[in-house]
């Protein structure tokens, strides 16, 4: 049982059910919620309830059937967290032929830590800009060039498509931000409120390269940072990569544990 205050309001708000929304289905196998997205498959739950051993391979064993004879996606994630139990989970999921992608940290704070003025430097093409996109007439293309920037630097193919954007930037489910040199969005990123709780998350945000170290993805944490106070959200979360937790940390955000995605593909 976790001590740690944020660790466990992570674990109460933010799995299960809140990791659920604009899925597609959602069913339960024991303590399993498997979801279907747009995007693929996906597997959380608050814990495994103790599920260990041969019962672990069958629960395993079972969602990776669910997906490939139930469904039509062409991969799922199952998310583990560093705190979880048992603690060979990871084996027992690359045996039933998941891969496991880079380790992130978990980042949790408050997101009056984050709101503070970040100075930009012109860049040698022009200044950078921090802006929201709002539904309207430029609003498809600004998510096009938006998701095509993020695309470049993470890769991967299972990011969320346009329609699905278009949609919560309608529904206000989530805020879209980019930074933009002239017309070239150079860091783009999500600030999503989860519904029901005092966190909201802060997604993508990763800088071209060749623009990095210019402030511009500490600035576009703290326009959104900035937004969520304005909606009454205390928390600011975000799964991190080693490129992005040194600048949370300067903020304030603290580690409270880690994620592993393991990924099965057709």
């Amino acid at each position: 049982m976790t001590t740690d205050p944020l660790l466990t309001a992570y674990d109460d708000q933010l799995r299960t059910e809140a990791e659920m929304a604009r899925a597609t289905s959602v069913d339960r196998d024991g303590p399993l919620w498997r979801a279907v997205f747009d995007h693929g498959g996906f597997v959380s739950y608050r814990d495994l309830g103790g599920v260990s051993g041969d019962a672990l391979d069958a629960l395993i064993g079972a969602t990776v059937a669910h997906y490939r004879d139930d469904t039509d996606v062409d991969s799922f994630e199952w998310k583990s967290r560093g705190h979880d139990l048992p603690a060979d989970l990871g084996e027992r999921l690359v045996a039933h032929g998941l891969v496991a992608e880079p380790v992130e940290t978990v980042m949790i704070g408050e997101a009056s830590l984050l709101t503070v003025d970040v100075p930009l430097s012109e860049t040698p093409e022009g200044p950078v800009v921090v802006r929201r996109i709002l539904p309207g007439a430029t609003a498809s293309d600004d998510l096009t060039r938006m998701l095509a920037a993020q695309e470049s630097v993470f890769g991967g193919g299972r990011g969320p498509s346009l329609a699905s954007s278009m949609r919560e930037l309608e529904s206000d489910a989530s805020e879209f931000w980019i930074a933009e040199v002239g017309d070239r969005v150079v860091c783009a990123g999500r600030l999503t409120p989860v519904e029901g709780t005092e966190f909201a998350g802060v997604w993508g945000g990763s800088t071209l390269p060749e623009l990095r170290g210019r402030g511009i993805y500490r600035a576009l944490v703290a326009a959104r940072a900035s937004s969520a106070l304005e909606r009454g959200i205390r928390y600011i979360h975000s799964d991190c990569t080693d490129m992005s937790r040194p600048i949370l940390e300067r903020a304030g955000l603290r580690a409270v544990t880690t994620t592993t995605p393991y990924v099965w593909t057709r």
